[in-house]
Order: structure tokens, then C-alpha cells, then sequence
């Protein structure tokens, strides 16, 4: 018995991870990839979130309040990286420029506006890390919106919006926070950001 016990315990991970596998392999079907196209792209999102692309360096000044009239602590300098995530953000853009030849256009934007106005009212800023998101929340927005504006076109559509839509909503319009929040790397399309973005290729389309 403790040897079944152990053989479920190393063998249940793997087997979640080929479930969530042939479901976005699925799911990356119905947006036209073929089964090797949706192996790559599931691979390389997976491996690109642990990848970050600096784009631009600042110095942030941490003030510090004085210890009393007689000692003062300088303010401490410190460099703060912007930085674009590859597999949150370079790699679903890329993707989402593909399939825009296939989807109307006026749909699509409306969408994005959705999916932008609901990662923007749930988007909360971590200190130390950035922005923190619900994963499902853009996928699902998505999703729902996609169904409604673009019907047979849902699944493309669905994703071209929650890309645009969340790095827009939680990344992009809360740019002039990043330096509240601290923190040497900031990475748009990362850290909390990204469960969302890797989500939409699965859920959005699959509900779709």
C-alpha cells in the first residue's frame, strides 16, 4: 500500500500536466494551429515566463525620514528594470497579430476595450513585484465578450482581446506606478500578470 501511495504522489503531477496539456492543444486548435504549431507555442510561453527583456533602466530615490535632529539617513538609490516577459507578452502579441487577418475588426477592439476596462478595475499593485491580477477573470471577460460581439469569429477574437485587454488594462495604464510599487525588475506581461495572459490561450478559446 505505501508503495501505490507512492507511485500516485510521483505520478499525479505528470499526469495533471498531460490533462492541461491536450487541453491546450485543444484549445490552440480551434485557433487554425496545427498539433505541432500548438506544441510550440505551448512550449514556448511556458518556457518564455522565466525569460524578461529588459527595455529601459531608472534610479528610484527610497527617502528615508531622519533618526532624530542630530542623525540624518541619506535617501538610498536604487536601479529599477522595465522589462517586456517574452512568454507573457512578446510571444501572445506576436501571436495575436497572426490571428488578427482572420477576425472583424470592430469586434475585436470592442472586445479588447472590455477585457482593458475589467483588468484596469481589478489590477492591484504588489509592492516589491508588480501587478497582481485573478487569472481567470481575463480569460472568462474574454471569452464572454467574444461570444457575444463576434460569434463564429469567438475564439480568435477571444484571444487577440484578453492579450491586448490585460497587458493593456493591468500592465500598460498603471506604467506610472511602477515606481511606487519598488522592486529592482518589473516586467510587463509578468510576474502576476502572466497566469492570466498563459490562461487566455487555453480558456478563452475553449470556451469560445
Amino acid at each position: 500500500m505505501p508503495v501505490l501511495y507512492l507511485a500516485v504522489f510521483v505520478l499525479l503531477p505528470f499526469l495533471v500536466f498531460m490533462f492541461f496539456f491536450q487541453v491546450a492543444a485543444f484549445s490552440f486548435a480551434k485557433l487554425g494551429l496545427s498539433p505541432e504549431g500548438a506544441v510550440l507555442l505551448f512550449g514556448l510561453s511556458l518556457i518564455g515566463g522565466i525569460i524578461n527583456i529588459p527595455v529601459s533602466r531608472r534610479l528610484v530615490k527610497e527617502r528615508m525620514s531622519p533618526l532624530n535632529y542630530f542623525f540624518y539617513y541619506p535617501p538610498r538609490v536604487s536601479e529599477q528594470v522595465i522589462a517586456v516577459n517574452l512568454g507573457g507578452a512578446v510571444i501572445p502579441v506576436l501571436f495575436s497579430f497572426y490571428l488578427l487577418h482572420r477576425t472583424p475588426f470592430l469586434p475585436t477592439i470592442l472586445a479588447a476595450a472590455i477585457v482593458t476596462i475589467a483588468s484596469k478595475a481589478l489590477a492591484r499593485p504588489v509592492p516589491g513585484m508588480g501587478i497582481s491580477l485573478p487569472a481567470f477573470i481575463p480569460p472568462l471577460v474574454a471569452a464572454a465578450a467574444a461570444v457575444l460581439l463576434a460569434r463564429e469569429y469567438a475564439a480568435p477574437v477571444a484571444y487577440i482581446a484578453g492579450v491586448w485587454g490585460t497587458l493593456t488594462g493591468a500592465d500598460l495604464l498603471n506604467l506610472n506606478r511602477f515606481r511606487d510599487i519598488g522592486g529592482q525588475v518589473l516586467s510587463i506581461g509578468g510576474a502576476g500578470v502572466f497566469d492570466g495572459i498563459f490562461l487566455i490561450g487555453i480558456v478563452a478559446a475553449l470556451l469560445a
